[in-house]
């Protein structure tokens, strides 16, 4: 979770003191918003809490891949697979 009081800062100052700011996000494991002209124009991360965003978002891919192939009628009853499973073992 961003604390806005902490973890928003220019792009101006993410230059001026990258590396003061990256011991933070590594402190806190909280991410930095970095913004231009006031807007927010990037995030910063780590590189485990990118890992584990990317991991998140795989795992949803996959889901709402495994939903559209269903609906489509693709999949298999989840007897059979048990099944099968089971003979495997």
């Amino acid at each position: 979770m961003i604390d806005i009081t902490q973890d928003i800062h220019s792009m101006t100052t993410f230059k001026r003191n990258s590396s003061g700011l990256m011991k933070r996000i590594k402190k806190t494991g909280r991410p930095l918003v970095l913004t231009v002209k006031g807007k927010a124009e990037a995030v910063v991360l780590d590189a485990a809490a990118y890992q584990d965003v990317a991991d998140h978002l795989d795992a949803i891919a996959s889901i709402r891949r495994g939903l559209a192939q269903a609906k489509k009628g693709l999949g298999r009853p989840v007897d059979e697979v048990f099944d099968d499973l089971e003979r495997e073992s």
